[in-house]
This record gives C-alpha cells, sequence and structure tokens, in this order.
C-alpha cells in the first residue's frame, strides 16, 4: 500500500460556551485535521494539539510543521503492509523521539485507513481478537466557575441528559468549597476532579482533605514530571489518584505503577503518540489490575470517534470522556453526531472505518488553511 496524498486541515470551530481550565480559558477549538490518501480509499485523523501550549508543547502549528516537513515524506516513500500498516508505521515513528501528537495523528489517520480498505469498524481493528462493548459508558467535564449557580445548573443539566459521572475541573482557590456546595446540593452522585497541574508539593494536606468528598479519582494533582510527588500523596490518600499528563509512554506509565505513583490511569492517545501506544498502555494496566479510560482533549467528531473505538476495549471500566457532539459544538463536524442513549452511553458505531461521515461542507465552513502533500 502506497499513500498518493496527504491533506493537512487547519480548522477552528466555536465553542458552545467557554472552557476553563487551571491553565486558561477556550472559547474557540482549533485543530488540525489529517486525511490519507491510497488508491482510492481514505482515512481520517485529528490532532490532539490546540492552538496554544495549554496542555503540552505541542500546537496545531507544530503537528503542521513536523508531518509536512518531516513525516509525510517518509510516510509517502515506503510501501506499507496491507495488513498490520498502523503498527507498522508506529514502529517507523518511533525513532522521533519527540512529537508525540503528531505522530499520533498520522498512525491515526492509517487506522481508520486500514479499517475502511478492509470494509471493517475500526474498534474491531484496535481490539483484533478481543471481545468489544457495543456501548461506551460516558461521563461530562465542566470546567471551572466563579459562580457556584453557573456550575450547579450544568450538572443538574448533566444529570438530566443522562450522564452517568461528573468531573469538575479545580485550581488553587476553586476547590475544597465549590465540592463542599456540589455535594450538599447533589448528594452522592458519582465524582471526579481534574487539576490538570494545578499544585505543587506545598498543597499536599489540602489535596489530603479532598478524602472528605468521596471522589471516585483526583486525576493529575502535580506537574508531569513529578512522579514522586504524586506517589507520596496517593500514599497519604484513600482517594485513587490517576495520571493524565504523567502517563506520557508506555515505559513511563510501567515507572508510574511501579512507584505507587497512581491507581487509575487516563489513556489519551494522542498525548501517548498513537493508538498502538494507547493500547499498549490499557494491555499494561490490565495485567497490573489497574483500570483506564479515556480522557478527552475538546476533540471533534473524528477524534471522538476514534477515542470511542479504543474505549470499547475491556480494561476501560470507568466512564469515559466522550460526551455527545452538542456538550461542544453547536454543530460538529461529522453525521450523525454522537449522542447519548437513555442509559448514558454512546453507541458503538458499526460502519468501516470510524463510522460516521465526516462532513466536508462544515470542515470548509470551519476552515483555516489547508496544505495537500502529493
Amino acid at each position: 500500500m502506497r499513500i498518493d496524498a496527504i491533506e493537512l486541515l487547519h480548522i477552528s470551530i466555536p465553542l458552545v460556551g467557554p472552557f476553563r481550565i487551571s491553565r486558561g480559558v477556550i472559547t474557540h477549538r482549533h485543530m488540525l485535521l489529517v486525511k490519507l490518501h491510497s488508491g482510492g480509499a481514505h482515512g481520517w485523523a485529528e490532532a490532539g494539539a490546540d492552538l496554544l501550549p495549554l496542555y503540552t508543547y505541542e500546537t496545531v502549528g507544530t503537528v503542521r510543521h513536523v508531518i509536512s516537513d518531516l513525516l509525510a515524506p517518509e510516510l509517502m516513500a515506503e510501501s506499507w503492509p496491507d495488513d498490520g500498516a498502523p503498527r507498522a508505521v508506529a514502529a517507523h515513528l518511533s525513532r522521533w523521539p519527540w512529537h508525540p501528537m503528531a505522530k499520533a495523528a498520522v498512525e491515526e489517520a492509517f487506522w481508520d485507513l486500514e479499517a475502511r480498505r478492509k470494509g471493517m469498524p475500526v474498534h474491531k481493528l484496535y481490539a483484533g481478537d478481543r471481545p468489544v462493548r457495543d456501548r461506551v459508558e460516558v461521563g461530562i467535564s465542566l470546567g471551572i466557575q466563579d459562580d457556584f449557580g453557573v456550575l450547579e445548573a450544568q450538572i443538574d443539566d448533566a444529570l438530566a441528559q443522562g450522564y452517568r459521572r461528573i468531573k469538575l475541573k479545580i485550581a488553587a482557590g476553586h476547590d475544597h468549597d465549590v465540592l463542599r456546595n456540589v455535594r450538599n446540593r447533589f448528594g452522592d452522585i458519582p465524582l471526579m476532579v481534574d487539576a490538570n497541574c494545578g499544585y505543587t508539593e506545598r498543597d499536599m494536606d489540602l489535596l489530603a482533605g479532598l478524602d472528605d468528598y468521596d471522589l471516585i479519582m483526583l486525576e493529575q494533582p502535580f506537574e508531569y514530571d513529578e512522579l514522586e510527588q504524586h506517589a507520596r500523596l496517593q500514599e497519604r490518600i484513600k482517594t485513587p489518584v490517576c495520571l493524565d499528563e504523567s502517563a506520557k509512554t508506555p515505559e513511563i506509565t510501567a515507572k508510574a505503577l511501579d512507584m505507587g505513583a497512581a491507581q487509575i490511569i487516563n489513556i489519551k492517545c494522542s498525548r501517548l503518540g498513537g493508538r498502538t501506544a494507547g493500547i499498549d498502555v490499557h494491555d499494561l494496566c490490565e495485567e497490573r489490575g489497574i483500570p483506564v479510560w479515556c480522557g478527552g482533549m475538546l476533540e471533534a467528531g473524528i477524534g471522538r470517534l476514534h477515542n470511542i473505538a479504543v474505549a470499547t476495549l475491556p480494561n476501560f471500566k470507568l466512564s469515559n470522556d466522550l460526551s455527545a457532539s452538542r456538550r461542544y459544538w453547536e454543530r460538529d463536524i461529522i453525521d450523525p453526531e454522537v449522542e447519548l442513549d437513555d442509559d448514558g452511553n454512546v453507541v458503538v458505531p458499526h460502519e468501516p472505518g470510524i463510522g460516521y461521515a465526516v462532513r466536508d461542507d462544515l470542515v470548509e465552513r470551519y476552515l483555516v488553511d489547508r496544505e495537500v502533500i502529493r
């Protein structure tokens, strides 16, 4: 199999409302879409990077540069196997030690391409011979609000829509009081918090006090490279610590588990460098009895469908950040859009590839720039 062309499409989609985390506020989600063309077939992917380096050092600009100038010439010069191309691509790209989101985007497009060529849904390709689920349980992630009344209304709406779990973003000054108010108002709803690296070792006592709120997990309180601090905190608290930004590779994830730095792992394949690495982390955690879940990075439909597909694997035992399209977008770029069923799940598509059609007209509406590499 040869790649005839690679399209890089920079789009910008306005969010339904501003999304605030400890490191900033997002009103428009910039993203880079990748479309591979091969012998009349195609494969779609969505890079996880945003316009600004709020989550990692990678941005839409760096991802585009790395794919266009470094990866695309190599990918188009090679002949790839008809069976197993995504893993072959992952192995080939592993010699590049950095820019995991750029590598993940091209590898992800190969998964969709191969699934379409075989006429099978991509989740079957991810699973291999393993059984997969037809529905994926989802929760919702809510940003920081200065006005508790706004947050209260958001939680009410989320519960009414059927979301199975609420995740709250927290930061210094937006933690204990918020959680106390939520528990007083909503009782024992399934609740977790995400700190996005917003705390330091000086906050150990404050974080230990979060045990009072019966949380499913405390996600990534410290910086990504502070595994020892996470391990010390986990020793002090009964609330499971979940690693997100720290779980950068399968090898680092294994080290973190050896240290006792977490009891739960958030799998984001873009951060890990691809779906192959994400599946490897899933398998590692399954062997060690560590549950995983699929985190979100404000994906539009293409990235969301890839995430739904990988979350069908058996060790995704917790609610995933795979909200319905309308949670973030007035109109997603796929048809149909992702929706919740009556039990707070999303249905896994069974059509070839990612399962739903990409709306070219909407991609054009949101388009900032396009590059075609032949």
